[in-house]
């Protein structure tokens, strides 16, 4: 004899249907380059975070897309962070009025390593030689009063501690 179905659903649909669409790929590595967060993105097509995360595993494209733009959004950071310490120069336009003219003079302009940006990198490129080192040293004893009671003595402590509160 054949089984019956038991109320079971051949569809494979259930639930809502998704608000995916495929244009989505791009919009997400655009909005990861400008350093959008999962939660940003999920605030940006008006689902929950958790939607986003399901996308992730259901659509391998969209995932693809995340990851290229947060790592190129993040190696552009690098790139500025890594210039700033060591100094860079970049072309510039001083303007000015000279004769009741307006004058436009390019120049290269000389931007000096920052030695903020420098430490930061230096302390997460290579935190064991790098990072700030706390020590912290004891001195003194310790000692422990109650180490030689015996367990009815210690009994008497704790009811009396308890009858306090």
């Amino acid at each position: 004899m054949a089984k019956k179905d038991e109320g079971k659903s051949t569809s494979k649909s259930r639930g809502q249907p998704t608000k995916y669409k495929p244009e989505y790929v791009t919009q997400v590595e655009k909005l990861c380059l400008l350093g959008a967060t999962d939660k940003d993105i999920a605030d940006f097509f008006e689902v929950a975070e958790s939607t986003i995360n399901n996308w992730k595993i259901e659509y391998p494209e969209f995932l693809e897309s995340i990851k290229k733009g947060k790592l190129l959004a993040d190696a552009n950071v690098a790139n500025s962070l890594y210039k700033r310490a060591l100094g860079y120069e970049a072309p510039d336009i001083d303007i000015r009025v000279i004769d009741n003219q307006i004058v436009e003079t390019p120049l290269i302009k000389h931007y000096p390593p920052d030695p903020t940006s420098a430490i930061f990198w230096l302390k997460n490129r290579q935190p064991d030689k790098w990072r700030d080192k706390q020590i912290q040293e004891v001195s003194g004893t310790v000692t422990n009063q109650n180490i030689n009671l015996s367990n009815d003595e210690f009994r008497v402590i704790a009811k009396e501690l308890l009858e306090k509160v």
